[in-house]
């Protein structure tokens, strides 16, 4: 197969040879202006998503029930998304970028209709199992769209509009969410996502243009079924062991043993596969492998502290939902301006350099939250969360650029496809782990899944969610060792 944007350049430049990059030549108004726009449209979906959710989450409770099942509300998307994004982008490097984008779109915008229908919490754990599928193809598919036609000098100036929609999103997801939990209804936070997936979708459709040579591939069918078999086996029994049964009995033991196993499996099946979804010199490469276990750590604090911070700043602090996200996007506001920033950084000290930057920064944040109380203010919560923010920024940026400017552009979407995969992975386990803590620490003095979280006492709440922030902390430090293991220099290709 051969692949390129018909407004790409053919011959892409190293750092040092390329020529001085200004905003007129890589901005919104330029040649390649309407397809970034059309991208920055497409990731906003996830980045709503990601920020509108966790401020209604007590809502959705309160109105469904199942508090112990509620991570399920980010896990299972996060599972689907995890699974599929491997998937999606090896069929993006066989098929086209294009297909697999609209596709993606359509997918979550179809999602985001029945999910602001659901009549009950396992309904609405389906649907967003659905919503997981379309964004496991959109988020690799914009990644790589903007690695194929920006070079490594203008990606450092493109950060900064890809960080935008971010932060954007870090101010209107939490907005929109507390205003409609507070005026209208949580079921809101799904609807508003229908006009941005049209818009997108006419943006792509219309602006973007490809050429595919069709030539005939074969799927990787055994390897997708092992991945998806293993993965959703592993996070069940993470997520609900000690909750639907003990650790210590047949599920509790079984299911993850089993998950790892067929992961094992599935690593021997992409061995002898044809055209595998993860080929196999991905992990004897340094760099890639490193890369990958960052975004996997990253993955997980974030949804950890996503998930958990307004449910801190809520039942344990006492404010309402609009409060609560205004914390929580001090995260999310943190990170785009750092990943704006990375360019600039990465450019003069280097990729490893700036990561470490970054999980330093991380580090320090997320072992703040171990300081919160019930008597904390809800300003120190959020100041701590921007201080991760900004650490989050200068890892997750680098990190990526680097992975995908370390190869050809025919590989570059089962790169980025990789490291989506790891992040999404990070999360997805995450979220079971931190749900299990969670869960554990509330012990026996929380019923069965009918359980509100509005009955729970803020003291009770308090110490489970302590145990969360602990092994965050661990989390962070997992990332350190990833950005340690990078090589000091990374050969660029493009």
């Amino acid at each position: 197969m051969q692949f390129r944007p018909d407004v790409a350049s053919q011959t892409q430049t190293s750092v040092d040879a390329a020529p001085a990059i200004t905003r007129a030549s890589v901005g919104l108004r330029s040649e390649r202006g309407p397809i970034l726009l059309g991208v920055m449209l497409s990731m906003g979906l996830i980045a709503i998503d990601a920020t509108i959710l966790a401020t209604a989450v007590p809502s959705v409770v309160n109105d469904l029930g199942g508090f112990s099942q509620f991570p399920w509300l980010f896990s299972i998307f996060l599972l689907t998304q995890a699974v599929t994004v491997p998937i999606f982008a090896k069929l993006s490097d066989s098929y086209g970028r294009k297909p697999v984008i609209l596709a993606g779109i359509a997918v979550f915008g179809v999602a985001s209709v029945l999910c602001g229908a659901a009549w009950s919490m396992p309904a609405l754990i389906a649907f967003r199992a659905l919503q997981g599928l379309g964004a496991g193809a959109i988020q690799p598919t914009c990644m790589t769209i903007v690695g194929d036609i920006y070079s490594l000098q203008e990606r450092a100036k493109v950060q900064g509009y890809l960080a935008s929609v971010w932060a954007i999103s870090s101010v209107v997801g939490p907005t929109l969410g507390g205003v409609f939990v507070e005026t209208l209804d949580w079921r809101w936070i799904f609807f508003i996502n229908i006009p941005l997936a049209l818009l997108a979708f006419v943006m792509i459709s219309r602006r973007f243009h490809e050429r595919v040579e069709r030539v005939r591939h074969q799927v990787d069918v055994a390897g997708a079924v092992l991945l998806t078999l293993g993965s959703s086996l592993l996070i069940l029994g993470l997520l609900e062991g000690g909750v639907l049964w003990s650790w210590l009995t047949l599920p509790g033991l079984g299911l993850p043993l089993l998950g790892v196993a067929l992961v094992v499996a599935f690593a021997f099946v992409e061995r002898r596969a044809a055209e595998p979804i993860l080929p196999t010199w991905i992990f004897r490469n340094r760099l890639l492998v490193s890369t990958s276990i960052a975004s996997l750590a990253v993955g997980a604090v974030l949804i950890g502290l996503t998930s958990y911070v307004p449910l801190y700043a809520q039942n344990v602090l006492g404010h309402n939902a609009l409060v609560a996200g205004f914390a929580l996007a001090a995260l999310t506001l943190g990170w785009p301006i750092a990943a704006s920033l990375s360019g600039r950084v990465y450019l003069r000290i280097g990729f490893r350099s700036t990561a470490l930057l970054g999980t330093v920064i991380a580090l320090v944040g997320v072992a703040g939250l171990t300081l919160l109380r019930p008597t904390t203010s809800i300003w120190q919560v959020g100041a701590t969360c921007f201080v991760i923010g900004i650490g989050m920024g200068f890892i997750a940026a680098p990190t990526l650029v680097a992975a995908q400017s370390s190869v050809e552009w025919n590989v570059r979407g089962v790169v980025t496809g990789t490291s989506m995969f790891a992040r999404s992975m990070g999360s997805a386990l995450g979220i079971a782990v931190f749900g299990a803590i969670a869960n554990a620490g509330l012990g026996t003095k929380v019923g069965g899944h009918t359980t509100t979280a509005s009955s729970i006492a803020p003291s009770v709440m308090a110490n489970a969610l302590q145990h969360v922030f602990l092994a965050s902390v661990l989390g962070a430090a997992v990332m350190l060792v990833a950005v340690l293991l990078m090589p000091r220099q990374v050969k660029t290709v493009a």
